[in-house]
């Protein structure tokens, strides 16, 4: 095996392991795709994925300014994150089947992406998981290997990818079977878990004042 595909295989273990914990993210994508169609799933899904590469990225370059953005504002990153997400519950909650679907999809989808992925910055304990992940690898022994570098955050890129696409097509297969009940059901679910991580999120930014 190749270094570089060994680096490329690290960071699809890296980047699936630490987009698989269900979060506010799987939530909206799971709901997105049951709602409004695997197109729905992928944008939000790609988004997520993204924003993983950034904060990767971060993790692997030691990028002075973001470290010193989220370690100097995670608090307020959280409270900001945890409104959204409150917000976010909140809508989704009160959605009625039938009534909600064309506002919603009235945003487009890049409006979808941008939301999804600024949602996805907000998370600072995103940029800690990768910074340990890529500490504990040794990461800084290719830093100047910038093919190797490459192929990790490329690597962290397909896995994160992967989780987002299988909660995809795991949606989907169930799709067929929500009914209108199931999807006032789905909506108060979502709700009720987005508005319980969002006061996780204020908690602990308060918290850290």
């Amino acid at each position: 095996m190749s270094a570089h595909l060994h680096y490329i295989i690290k960071g699809i273990v890296i980047g699936f392991s630490l987009a698989a914990p269900i979060g506010p993210i799987g939530i909206l994508c799971a709901r997105g795709t049951m709602l409004y169609g695997t197109r729905r799933g992928f944008v939000i899904g790609l988004s997520g994925a993204l924003g993983d590469v950034v904060y990767a990225l971060a993790a692997v370059f030691g990028v002075k300014l973001i470290f010193d953005l989220v370690v100097s504002y995670q608090q307020w990153m959280r409270l900001l994150g945890g409104i959204m997400l409150i917000g976010a519950g909140i809508f989704t909650f009160r959605s009625r089947p039938g009534t909600n679907l064309p506002a919603v999809q009235g945003i487009g989808e890049a409006g979808i992406f941008a939301s999804t992925f600024l949602l996805a910055l907000t998370n600072p304990l995103t940029l800690f998981g990768y910074a340990a992940a890529f500490s504990a690898i040794s990461v800084n022994k290719i830093i100047a290997d910038h093919i190797s570098i490459v192929a990790l955050i490329g690597g962290v890129f397909l896995g994160s990818f992967l989780w987002f696409s299988m909660l995809v097509w795991f949606s989907h297969t169930f799709r067929e079977k929500v009914t209108t009940r199931g999807v006032s059901i789905i909506n108060k679910a979502a709700g009720a878990f987005l508005v319980l991580f969002g006061a996780i999120g204020i908690f602990f930014g308060v918290r850290g004042f």
